[in-house]
């Protein structure tokens, strides 16, 4: 990796001119694919010709991205319009195979593919497409949460969230990832939630394996031997497969990094799709006695703390989902941990906008793995009820910690830069920019070094900070 990361950067990989609506814009048939595989690419557009530039995103001396492949000139084609499935409102696409893109020498990581009009009204799109690690013994393990980009995709309209009414009832039931992603020129959450991190783990060397959530639901095996896994900055949507997989490499010592909030929230079923297995997306939610799955024996696609079958998230995280939104300062709780040496901070120290928008704490009222330690513990008020977010930090038996951030700001963070009176990064100041940095910096070095409670078990602290068991 070390190579990889010394080779020549390229500065100008993010799209600069997206173009009108439909301009063009694509998707792949595989979100995962090993080094050396192929796999098909679905472009619409209105213009004459495109190409197709893949990107390795990382870090490349700051430039975070190199141009590993680049097409020829391709022909263009306006493919059909979607349609919406009338039981589930699942957009669909039935898009004729535009290429074959083989991946042939391509390191493995995070890619975006971009795609560049040519003639006609211009414009550019991304493609996000993983190359993933075969295995991820001795190595941490960054885990791309397509589920959660998909979840939140409203291409065509509709999404896991509502559809073209802007209401809950409209939302689809199942979305299918044979379709565009609408956020972010077609990044999905990629660029805000994950690139941050990949580019830091990068640059300090870290051996890293990548994969995605499908993945690591679909692999029973593919974390053996990890020394950490790390799920990024929104990754709600897990199966019982990701999640029971998770658990059982926690509980052979591999380390677990939470740095988002609102993680492992929804519990999801993924479906084969006309392209290929895993590639619809199935969460019910509140609506879970219509689903076929259901009705069939597969668990209830709602969120893992509800009924039936409630399986609170805090049992893995340590934290569990408290609220949103939020905007608030970040307030360090426990300044003499090893996770803020090197930062300078003190108790009581405040971090502004750093907890938002959604965030976590330690609520011992759900299943709480001990013993815990409270890192940081921040005065909220959602929705007009008050509350505390926390950071936090546990150990078990098999010697894994775990630490989460219980923010969704964290990865974003990583690049927060100036004052902050922009209004960029929600206000976030280069002041949270280094506090974060040092923070994960101190977690990856540890975590890559092996099971973490063995040299820094916890201290349980939950009594101190909340006055309760």
């Amino acid at each position: 990796m070390k190579a990889e990361n010394a080779r020549p950067g390229n500065a100008d990989w993010a799209v600069a001119q997206a173009g009108p609506p439909r301009a063009v814009e694509g998707f792949a048939d595989r979100v995962s694919v090993l080094p050396g595989e192929s796999f098909g690419l679905y472009v619409s557009t209105t213009a004459p010709r495109f190409t197709v530039s893949a990107y390795r995103m990382g870090w490349y001396g700051g430039a975070r991205a190199r141009l590993v492949w680049r097409s020829q000139a391709l022909p263009g084609v306006r493919q059909p319009e979607h349609t919406v499935d009338s039981d589930t409102r699942m957009v669909r696409t039935r898009w004729a195979r535009t290429a074959t893109v083989e991946t042939k020498d391509w390191p493995e990581g995070s890619y975006l593919l971009r795609l560049d009009a040519q003639g006609g009204e211009g414009g550019q799109r991304f493609v996000p497409v993983t190359v993933r690690s075969a295995a991820t013994a001795g190595r941490t393990v960054v885990v791309n949460a397509v589920a959660t980009w998909q979840a939140y995709n409203r291409w065509g309209g509709y999404g896991s969230y509502d559809g073209p009414s802007g209401g809950y009832a409209t939302r689809s039931l199942a979305v299918s990832f044979d379709r565009p992603y609408e956020y972010d020129d077609g990044a999905g959450l990629f660029l805000v939630y994950e690139a941050p991190l990949i580019a830091l783990a990068e640059r300090l060397g870290i051996p890293l394996a990548y994969a995605t959530t499908t993945d690591v639901a679909r692999e029973k095996r593919l974390l053996e031997g990890a020394s950490a896994v790390l799920s990024l900055g929104h990754d709600e949507y897990w199966s019982p497969e990701q999640r029971a997989h998770v658990t059982a490499a926690r509980d052979a010592g591999t380390n677990l990094a939470i740095l988002g909030a609102n993680c492992c929230f929804r519990r999801i079923r993924l479906e084969p799709s006309e392209l290929g297995p895993d590639r619809t997306l199935v969460c019910y939610k509140s609506s879970y006695g219509q689903d076929p799955g259901f009705k069939r024996g597969h668990p209830a696609t709602v969120d893992f703390r509800s009924a039936p079958g409630a399986d609170p998230e805090s049992s893995l995280l340590g934290v569990i989902y408290d609220g949103y939104p939020v905007d608030a300062p970040y307030v360090v709780a426990h300044p003499g941990h090893w996770l803020f040496e090197g930062t300078g901070a003190k108790a009581g120290d405040r971090f502004e906008h750093l907890v938002g928008v959604e965030y976590d704490k330690v609520n011992t009222g759900f299943a709480t793995p001990r013993p815990i330690e409270i890192l940081a513990h921040s005065p909220v008020v959602c929705d007009g009820r008050p509350s505390h977010q926390d950071t936090a930090y546990y150990t078990v038996p098999s010697g894994a910690g775990v630490f989460a951030t219980g923010t969704m700001r964290w990865v974003e963070a990583l690049d927060a830069t100036g004052d902050g009176r922009s209004g960029r990064n929600h206000g976030l100041d280069a002041r949270s920019g280094a506090l974060t940095t040092r923070v994960t910096e101190n977690l990856l070095r540890v975590f890559a070094a092996g099971p973490a409670g063995r040299s820094h078990p916890a201290q349980d602290n939950v009594k101190a900070v909340y006055g309760g068991s």
